[in-house]
């Protein structure tokens, strides 16, 4: 019987089990699967000679790769940068789409709502190559817009390239990843306050509560599970970066703040093919990022009573 009712729910529901179904394929391919080359983290591999071969037969040489990663002049450096990065774009773009998707829920006008998130989803879609030209044109000291507005508004004495001072390279990177990313990150807010009785709104308005009081005392209360959830998700991400993001900005000029692991790792395993290398900096990573993941669970569960297990 259970066979059957499996069966009969993949014939009547085929076309969310085809999608769940590639979905679990992505994953095996492009997650599980190489997991398996983990191994070579821990090995000498020499890729001059067969790969499968080398992997096989290559000497063990235990931690090497780790130390001698934590022992490069780079590493603070690149540490800094990435966990820097990453806790400015925690503090500021974590709760914009929050702010935002309140903001849109309480906006009574449908079309003009609707206008406002079609405008807002529309970066996302656009990759961070075609991005990131239309923001360096608009950088440019002799074509862009911005330089001369700086200087309008007297925030620039004279014209400066902007991409080739390393202290303005990070704020480049908070603001464009809140504009390309501020309207998709509000869809799951928008979702969770969708599912808020309205009745609550209704009870709140009759005793008197305005509409600040509604949004702190229902609408934050409501979707604080689905705060917390991203919130520990982001937490875990501290030492990802958005690789085609970081290096689409990235110049020699700009190289001390905007030399990130991800860039590093680049550089080194894909034009120097220290794979091994490589390999074990993204172990690194990954077993910094499960550990940073339990210890925002652990935290969560304790001052919010919320996690996510």
């Amino acid at each position: 019987m259970p066979r059957r009712s499996l069966i009969y729910r993949f014939a009547t529901q085929w076309q969310l089990q085809f999608m769940a179904l590639c979905g679990i394929l992505f994953v095996l391919t492009f997650h599980y699967a190489p997991m398996f080359g983990i191994v070579i983290a821990f090995k000498q591999a020499d890729y001059s000679v067969n790969l499968l071969r080398s992997l096989t037969e290559a000497p063990w040489i235990g931690l090497e790769h780790f130390r001698e990663f934590i022992d490069d002049y780079m590493f603070r450096d690149i540490l800094l940068n990435t966990v820097g990065l990453n806790l400015l774009q925690l503090l500021i773009n974590f709760p914009a789409p929050i702010v935002f998707a309140i903001l849109i829920s309480e906006v009574a006008h449908g079309r003009f709502k609707k206008i406002v998130q079609s405008i807002s989803y529309f970066p996302h879609f656009i990759s961070w190559i075609v991005f990131g030209g239309i923001v360096i044109n608009m950088l440019s000291v002799e074509s862009g817009i911005v330089v001369p507005v700086l200087q309008g508004i007297g925030l620039m004495d004279e014209p400066i390239n902007l991409l080739g001072e390393a202290d303005a390279f990070w704020p480049i990177i908070i603001l464009t990843s809140l504009i390309k990313g501020l309207g998709w990150g509000s869809i799951i807010y928008l979702a969770a306050i969708t599912t808020i009785d309205p009745t609550l709104y209704e009870a709140a308005t009759i005793d008197g509560a305005g509409r600040f009081r509604r949004i702190w005392h229902i609408t934050l209360p409501s979707i604080t599970g689905t705060i917390i959830v991203f919130f520990i998700l982001s937490v875990s991400n501290l030492l990802n970066s958005s690789f085609d993001h970081i290096w689409v900005f990235q110049t020699p000029l700009n190289l001390d703040r905007s030399e990130v692991i991800d860039t590093f790792v680049y550089k080194v395993g894909i034009t120097q093919m220290r794979y091994s290398y490589t390999t074990a900096v993204g172990l690194f990573k990954s077993v910094v990022a499960l550990v940073l993941l339990v210890a925002g669970h652990l935290i969560c569960k304790r001052v919010a009573g919320r996690g996510i297990f």
